[in-house]
């Protein structure tokens, strides 16, 4: 009786099945599934879509968004984790570095577009005359501090985003795999 009274109060284990289901084998699957060249691809992809259609609805609106900048961050993040497949340090190092390289591109190609429609040429016309004396323009004129902190919070949220999010089952088939290569000496 004693026993039955200890489950009755006890609450109900829904995780325990799926702990012990988790094999290192599976983790080792998980940490095979991780793919750099693709997280890069899908980041410099959204990058380039991203600064297309942020450029376009700048001059469409004749407005610059500077916060658009975050939402890039939660973009490059997201496209990271859907490519990449990415478990440990280097997805969100990745992601941060992509996004503050993409908050400047983003930010070269929307000054480009405004300088274009002044010129009345298109944006393609500008940024192929770009020359080595017109970035120190650019970084006086067009890029604020208030853009380098917009690009360092887009690098924290893509870095937030940027790593695979594991079930109970998968997070503890990589704690086995690392385990049993901790207890066989391969660290």
């Amino acid at each position: 009786m004693n026993d039955a009274h200890k489950k009755f109060l006890r609450l109900p284990k829904k995780h325990a099945a799926a702990v012990a289901g988790a094999e290192p084998v599976d983790g080792a699957q998980l940490l095979r599934q991780q793919s750099i060249p693709n997280a890069i691809y899908a980041a410099l992809t959204i990058v380039i879509v991203f600064s297309i259609l942020w450029a376009m609805m700048s001059t469409l609106t004749n407005r610059i968004f500077p916060w658009m900048t975050l939402v890039l961050g939660v973009f490059i993040g997201l496209g990271i984790r859907r490519a990449g497949h990415g478990l440990d340090w280097r997805f969100p190092a990745l992601a941060a570095a992509i996004a503050v390289a993409g908050a400047l591109i983003s930010n070269i190609v929307v000054a480009a577009s405004f300088t274009a429609a002044a010129l009345e040429t298109s944006t393609f016309t500008v940024l192929r005359a770009v020359t080595v004396m017109t970035w120190p323009v650019f970084f006086a004129e067009a890029l604020s501090s208030a853009d380098v902190v917009y690009a360092l919070f887009a690098a924290a949220i893509a870095a937030f985003y940027a790593n695979r999010r594991l079930s109970r089952a998968e997070f503890h088939a990589v704690r086995n795999w690392q385990q049993e290569k901790i207890d066989a000496g391969q660290d």
